[in-house]
């Protein structure tokens, strides 16, 4: 299950997610059976977009068997934010600068 949640990015990144993925409400798309490589793919589209974006945000989950509690977390976006392992668990750190 892959899950991608955005807040205030342009039609252009909706439209794209949309066509890749089941949007399930506004700005919350999710697809059940996605290659990796389809995965990177929409990431890098994403990433490459996003330098356009102003003040948005996008968040990717997806399972991950390998990763701490057996999912992986990608983030853009305001406010940043860094997802880190400690002890086996998920967190997130917000910089304060």
């Amino acid at each position: 299950m892959t899950l991608v949640v955005t807040r205030n990015v342009s039609n252009r990144s909706r439209g794209f997610l949309a066509s890749s993925l089941l949007e399930l409400a506004p700005g919350v798309y999710s697809a059940p059976h996605i290659s990796p490589t389809v995965r990177e793919r929409i990431w890098a589209v994403l990433t490459d977009w996003f330098a356009l974006e102003k003040d948005a945000s996008v968040v990717m989950v997806w399972a991950d068997n390998t990763a701490p509690c057996g999912q992986s977390v990608r983030t853009l976006g305001v406010p940043p934010v860094e997802v880190v392992a400690i002890d086996g668990l998920l967190t997130t750190h917000r910089s304060t600068d």
